[in-house]
This record gives structure tokens, sequence and C-alpha cells, in this order.
């Protein structure tokens, strides 16, 4: 299970590893493979997977409010991963 926000028709998970200094793997299979299958609920979706810019990692840090501990327990930049419906 992964965390996520809703993020206009897409949602928005958080890569953080719980602070590690490595990305988890998830992260790093869906660089290799951007197309995935999402399960909210009773919904289940593709979703082709992209980091967010810069100027929406800053707007998603508004709303997703564990993104910044947990940034603070790293030196790296954690990712934000938006994963768009296809």
């Amino acid at each position: 299970m992964i965390g996520y926000r809703p993020y206009g028709d897409s949602l928005a998970a958080i890569a953080s590893n719980n602070g590690a200094d490595k990305a988890p793997s998830w992260f790093f299979n869906l660089q290799k493979n951007p197309i995935a299958t999402v399960e909210v609920g009773p919904d289940k979706f593709q979703v082709k997977a992209r980091v967010a810019s810069s100027d929406e990692r800053e707007e998603l840090m508004n709303i997703i409010d564990y993104l910044e501990r947990q940034q603070a327990l790293t030196s790296r930049q954690i990712p934000v991963v938006v994963l768009e419906r296809i």
C-alpha cells in the first residue's frame, strides 16, 4: 500500500521510503516501466507515472502535509510521483 492524494484527475504519491536515503523500490520500478495498475477502493485503473515538476512539487507540498516531515529526515529530494489515468 502506498499513500497518495488526489491531484486533479490524477493521484500524487510520495516516494519517501520513510525518509531513508534511498527511494523505495516501487519508484525505480515505475521509472523503468511507467505504466501501472492502481486500485483505490473498489476502482481499478491504469496509470502512467511521471515525476512531478518542481512547480507541481511545491503545490503538492501544500496539500501533502507529511511530505515536509519526511523531507526533513533525508538530504535527498524526495520525489513526488504523479499517476495520470490512461
